[in-house]
């Protein structure tokens, strides 16, 4: 009987030995098919045991919220301090996304998405999970995007990936990743040309001679080669494919948060920013920069963002609006520069925005003399904008006056050492420069700023 059994065990160590061989030598979705081979029976074994689970939790409903958006059906569960993933059957629906962010998720356990396969969209990021179990994702044949981003995660497998037939986004920066042997197979998944979009601005924490380096830009080949005594990866090797570059400006997409359900906006509030950062999503619809440090928005800053619709900039203490500075922002629908420091609009920085019907000026030391104009006959043009705080804060004579009601009573203000001619007068005498020629303009019309006139033929300078 025990030789039966010693020759049971052997035989089956030696099937095994063709799947540990293929695991160790991962070449980035090369064994695909026959790991999907695998991936099929262990999902039918996990099934079963994840449907007894799901029974007995049936009723366990998380305070989660079930919406649909464009007909498709997604569950809400950020913010709610989970601690595990809920069952597939406590929705009335089959989701189609999944928001799972700002939780308290630490490990994804094998066969734990068992009854999503529905999923096209599945938002992890901000927990702290510090574990993914291989099988964790079986079923998810359908899943094109999977955000990780802001966990804990330090390795991977790649074997984790094989069941997203159809994963397009996949988010892993902001993860303390440890370069050594476990994550070569990850990594030369990361780098096939066609999954661009995989992982593309994760970076190493460990070891210190690959800190910082994106996966993207590691050799694969030198991970598990030259171990020193110890087994741990020869820290005098250069292992990465090009130095990274040099970043003038911070990167939105590794110092905001993402969200793509039910729209595409970026939250980068509290951030310490002193200017806008590179890389704001081209599909983002709304962009949060508020309570940061931007004193200066420049020329292009928000070039290539052509779907943004709302865009907060308040508390940023902001000195300044370069022209240019919100160009390409066709069809941008709200606009926040509250709680800056801003005394006027510099001309011609709100002449793309075609579409915008909601402005918020307040908590601003508007200034209002002449520089002030063009924020009010800009506003006058479009008269579907809803503005607010516009008031003067200096000088004196004006604080707390409407911007508007200064601008009328600049335009119709006679000077009171100024008085009208006899009609009768000469109005070429040079004398009378500056008094009945000068004044007839103002009286007919109201002044517009320089830059809004039509060009004269003519200038009269006064010389004494």
């Amino acid at each position: 009987m025990r030789a039966i059994l010693l020759l049971y065990l052997a035989s089956t160590l030696l099937l095994l030995l063709p799947s540990i061989e293929m695991k160790r030598h991962g070449t980035g979705r090369g064994l695909k098919n026959a790991r999907q081979k695998l991936t099929q029976d262990r999902l039918k074994v996990r099934g079963l045991r994840h449907q007894s689970r799901s029974r007995s939790s049936r009723f366990v409903t998380p305070n989660c919220l079930e919406l649909s958006e464009s007909g498709e059906d997604f569950v809400d569960c950020q913010d709610r301090s989970l601690t595990s993933i809920p069952a597939s059957n406590t929705w009335s629906r089959e989701p189609r996304f999944l928001l799972l962010a700002r939780n308290q998720i630490k490990v994804l356990r094998d066969g734990t998405f068992f009854g999503y396969e529905g999923l096209i969209s599945l938002d992890l990021q901000q927990n702290q999970i510090s574990l993914v179990e291989e099988g964790a994702f079986d079923g998810l044949t359908q899943l094109t995007t999977l955000l990780l981003q802001h966990n804990r995660l330090s390795t991977l497998s790649e074997e984790a990936l094989i069941p997203m037939l159809n994963l397009r986004y996949l988010r892993l920066h902001n993860n303390p990743w440890k370069c050594l042997c476990p994550m070569e197979s990850l990594i030369r998944t990361l780098q096939v040309p066609t999954n661009r979009n995989l992982g593309k601005h994760a970076r190493c924490a460990e070891p210190i001679n690959l800190k910082n380096r994106k996966l993207k830009n590691i050799d694969p080949d030198l991970l598990c080669e030259d171990l020193d005594s110890t087994g741990k990866p020869n820290t005098n090797l250069t292992v990465f494919i090009e130095p990274s570059p040099i970043r003038s400006k911070s990167d939105a997409a590794t110092l905001c948060h993402t969200y793509v359900f039910p729209k595409v906006w970026m939250d980068c509030r509290n951030r310490g920013l002193p200017q806008v950062p590179s890389g704001i999503l081209e599909d983002a619809v709304q962009v949060d920069l508020s309570h940061n440090s931007i004193r200066h928005l420049k020329s292009r800053d928000f070039q290539g963002a052509r779907s943004l619709r709302v865009l907060n900039l308040s508390s940023n203490n902001m000195e300044h609006l370069d022209t240019g500075s919100l160009s390409g922002l066709l069809h941008l629908h709200e606009l926040d520069l509250s709680d800056n420091k801003l005394h006027f609009v510099q001309y011609g920085v709100l002449e793309d925005l075609y579409f915008l019907s909601q402005l918020n000026l307040e908590g601003n030391p508007w200034v209002c003399d002449y520089n002030i104009h063009y924020m009010v006959y800009w506003l006058r043009l479009h008269p579907g904008v809803k503005h607010s705080g516009l008031l003067c804060h200096s000088p004196l004579e004006y604080t707390g006056k409407s911007v508007q009601e200064y601008v009328h009573s600049y335009n119709r203000e006679c000077p009171k050492d100024r008085q009208l001619g006899r009609p009768d007068q000469d109005q070429t005498d040079p004398e009378l420069w500056g008094t009945l020629m000068e004044l007839h303009g103002e009286v007919e019309e109201e002044v517009e700023p320089s830059h809004l006139r039509a060009p004269q033929k003519y200038q009269i300078i006064r010389l004494s």
